[in-house]
């Protein structure tokens, strides 16, 4: 597996994420045209302008096969900046969104240790939820947002994550 920012070329292939009807239940909230999961991909790519950081295409090594995205995401209305993943449904369930979430905290605690992160899930989405708590990110709070309850996981910095700590802001 690979990490590679996203790019415009690799929208086509996120498409199949954008128009899955189980997909974007908990994220877009319905499936997507061609041309607003076109605008969705390059909203992902002027993150990257906007904050520095941002999402990166999952692509398999061997093959360059495009599995989804994940990375670090803070939308002008999130609490918190996130680890957000979005896997192409024919990719979930494999370790993909485990390994690539996992590497993109260690890659923030490094790069970024003034980001405190977290993932906003909707209690319904249970896959989200096991993967946030696979990579070991906590439940901290219900809120709500965008008029529907959500539920913030707080990821645990590699730094923290042996001495029993849970807070971020401890060193």
């Amino acid at each position: 597996m690979q990490l590679d920012k996203v790019n415009i070329d690799d929208w086509p292939e996120l498409h199949k994420y954008y128009r899955d009807i189980e997909s974007t239940r908990y994220t877009t909230g319905r499936p997507l045209s061609e041309g607003e999961s076109w605008r969705i991909v390059a909203a992902l790519i002027g993150h990257w302008e906007i904050h520095n950081y941002g999402p990166y295409t999952v692509k398999l090594k061997d093959c360059g096969t495009v599995v989804g995205v994940i990375g670090l995401w803070y939308p002008g209305d999130w609490p918190e900046p996130e680890i957000m993943w979005a896997l192409i449904p024919q990719f979930t369930g494999q370790g993909y969104g485990r390994e690539a979430a996992d590497a993109v905290r260690i890659m923030a605690a490094e790069f970024l240790p003034e980001l405190h992160l977290i993932s906003l899930i909707f209690e319904k989405n249970l896959p989200s939820r096991t993967l946030a708590e696979a990579v070991g990110a906590r439940f901290e709070k219900r809120m709500l947002f965008r008029d529907k309850e959500a539920m913030i996981y707080r990821h645990i910095s590699p730094r923290n994550a042996g001495n029993g700590d849970t807070s971020e802001n401890s060193s």
